[in-house]
């Protein structure tokens, strides 16, 4: 089991207050004792991601509501799929529909990417990264997904790893310089990203824990594999950059250990779904 944030039900606090506000106007349309029944199905093939989330939605609102899952989390859905049946209070599910509904297809939509870069490299050695490229508010979230789609967490913030770009190098003057500053500051992981052969050359011999490929080509891989694999302490080789599903294969065999994609929690585009109420 894939454990859930600390955050997560200030997160559905949060959401519940944007929407909800000083109260659901449209809902008290319903008389308060009416009881309803939904189901919650999804219009396109995906991996569910977010149950903990839905649940926590209606837990918020009234713990009458009850939930009765038909599909575990991670697992694959068909088009027309029957995610789950709630029963309870009316006024409660019709309250929380867009809310939990918000968090569930919006997770399932990074779940679903991330398996699909994690099938795409699948029988190779090489895993799936996410990155901090995530929706504000969200990150522990998307995180989660990340996991549930078969990826792995990169750093989570600023303040657990290092990882030196471009205007760091400017700023400390050089490759080396910034990799001496940073292990004299902190004990955590070291990275450093490199734009050439040269760049990794002299990160090597500065000796990071990690290295990242900004944008090299497959060439330009492979050889900065077999210049780690001489070097006599090799480090963990990091590529991204223009990783598409298309390239992701070739990118895993050239040999580095991990590929970085922005677009696992970046270019969401929800899963559609649907939650339809059951007449009484």
């Amino acid at each position: 089991m894939i454990d859930t944030p600390s955050d997560l039900v200030d997160q559905v606090t949060r959401a519940l207050a944007e929407d909800v506000g000083t109260g659901d106007i449209t809902a008290a349309l319903v008389p308060a004792d009416r009881s309803a029944r939904a189901t919650v199905i999804t219009r396109e093939s995906a991996v569910l991601c977010g149950r903990p989330w839905f649940d926590a939605t209606f837990r918020q609102l009234s713990r009458e509501v009850r939930i009765d899952w038909q599909a575990d989390e991670g697992a694959k859905l068909a088009p027309g799929a029957l995610l789950c049946r709630l029963s309870g209070p009316a006024r409660a599910i019709l309250t929380g529909e867009r809310t939990a509904l918000n968090f569930l297809q919006t997770l399932s939509a990074t779940a679903t990417v991330t398996r699909g870069f994690v099938e795409a490299v699948a029988g190779t050695a090489c895993e799936i990264l996410d990155t901090r490229k995530t929706l504000p508010g969200l990150r522990t979230a998307q995180k989660y997904a990340t996991r549930v789609g078969g990826g792995r967490n990169h750093r989570t913030g600023l303040f657990d790893a290092v990882l030196i770009k471009e205007n760091h190098i400017a700023a400390a003057g050089s490759i080396t310089a910034a990799i001496r500053a940073a292990r004299g500051l902190t004990k955590v992981t070291v990275e450093v990203e490199v734009e050439d052969l040269a760049g990794l050359a002299e990160a090597l011999a500065a000796r990071p824990d990690m290295i990242l490929l900004d944008d090299f080509s497959l060439e330009d891989l492979r050889a900065a594999v077999a210049l780690n694999r001489a070097h006599g302490r090799p480090v963990k080789l990091e590529a991204s950059g223009g990783i598409q599903l298309d390239n992701v294969r070739a990118i895993a065999l050239t040999g580095v250990d991990v590929i970085s994609v922005g677009s696992l929690t970046k270019h969401v585009r929800a899963v559609d779904l649907s939650m339809r109420f059951e007449t009484q």
